[in-house]
């Protein structure tokens, strides 16, 4: 498998860089600031699965997962909230899901390693998957097939789990795992064989699950007890590479390139590229960088609209900055502030449209922006 991480090669042309004067192409204005709890606030996130629900959000805080409804104005509604058992839950991540007849879940995960599948409709607990050895530090979902999530881990390792079953099917982890924990996975867009994830071994590694299909496929129908099934490991990604010289922290598959951030200050759009001769070792064409000024603490995590048209991302100042993805050179629409939101940023939410975008904040904070630009 060659060395140790896969060593990155630039190819081409050098990146090109946006430029960090706002184009001014919309202008958002703050039309609500909630003050959820004392606790620190690290995820926030839009339910993209299910067409009635794009104006949903969830959050997660301390033992707390809340879900909201942005309604007009401004307005942002309660709709539930669920309280973990144990106290001294902290939930770090949250992702939306749904079983196979479209019923919507809350996926929560965080200090303790524990996943709750939270039945929106009810608020109780459907499923809780007891697996990982440490804390979860995002949870993501195959919006081609809802009812798959997948788990990023302290322990060094990803899982995959259908929350149809509570089953774990594949954990992702050995020879050519990380080594260190992993802080971001993602899904690829369209296909649904590949996943990658990115932590604090510096690298970001992309899996394939062809070759475990069958196993997939056998969750979804197996009677048995959970524990029962067969659960592979996928010990070797197909792809590794050395983008970052620090934790990577976020990343986001756009078509088949990957946008990631590390501690430096800038999101980076990058193509892998698979050396023919040596399987498993990556070469890394960069290709625009996204500079995000005071961004140079670890878990914070950018948001995408549905199409990927923008990328919005908080700092460590409580400023957002949103790019368009698409445009080359990056052009920056907007850069939000406010003299209140001074607290670090650690997720923001973009609506389906891009019209909207909440923030969460290590002060207990939701911020929502909207588009006010007609």
């Amino acid at each position: 498998m060659g060395g140790e991480t896969g060593k990155s090669f630039g190819l081409g042309c050098d990146p090109v860089v946006g430029s960090l004067s706002s184009s001014r192409k919309r202008e958002y204005r703050v039309t609500n600031r909630l003050q959820e709890g004392k606790r620190p606030l690290y995820a926030i996130v839009f339910n993209f699965i299910d067409s009635r629900y794009f104006n949903v959000f969830a959050t997660v805080g301390g033992n707390r997962v809340t879900v909201y409804q942005c309604l007009e104005g401004g307005v942002i509604a309660v709709l539930q909230s669920y309280v973990d058992e144990d106290k001294d839950e902290s939930f770090y991540t949250v992702s939306w899901a749904c079983n196979v007849d479209g019923i919507p879940y809350a996926v929560a995960g965080g200090i303790n390693g524990v996943i709750r599948v939270i039945d929106a409709g009810n608020e109780k607990i459907h499923k809780s998957f007891v697996g990982h050895g440490d804390s979860v530090n995002e949870i993501r979902t195959q919006t081609l097939k809802p009812s798959l999530v997948i788990s990023a881990s302290k322990d060094e390792s990803v899982r995959l789990w259908n929350v149809h079953t509570g089953i774990c099917i594949l954990i992702f982890a050995g020879a050519g795992g990380h080594r260190n924990e992993v802080l971001s996975v993602d899904f690829h867009p369209s296909d649904i064989y590949r996943i990658a994830s990115c932590g604090m071994d510096n690298t970001v590694k992309i899996w394939s699950m062809k070759e475990f299909w069958t196993y997939v496929e056998k969750s979804f129908t197996w009677t048995d007890l959970p524990s029962k099934f067969p659960t592979k490991y996928v010990q070797f990604p197909v792809y590794n590479a050395s983008v970052h010289l620090n934790y990577v922290d976020c990343n986001r598959w756009l078509g088949d390139f990957i946008l990631s951030k590390s501690v430096d200050n800038e999101i980076v759009l990058w193509e892998p590229k698979v050396k023919e001769q040596t399987p498993g070792e990556g070469v890394v064409d960069i290709l625009q960088k996204y500079p995000v000024p005071e961004c140079d603490i670890w878990f914070i995590k950018f948001s995408c609209d549905f199409h990927f048209n923008m990328v919005a991302v908080g700092n460590r100042e409580g400023k957002i900055f949103i790019w368009e993805l698409q445009s080359s050179p990056p052009v920056l629409i907007a850069r939000l502030s406010h003299p209140q939101s001074k607290s670090p940023i650690r997720q923001t939410a973009t609506s389906f449209d891009g019209s909207t975008i909440l923030s969460c904040c290590e002060d207990g904070t939701i911020w929502r922006w909207d588009d006010v630009t007609n």
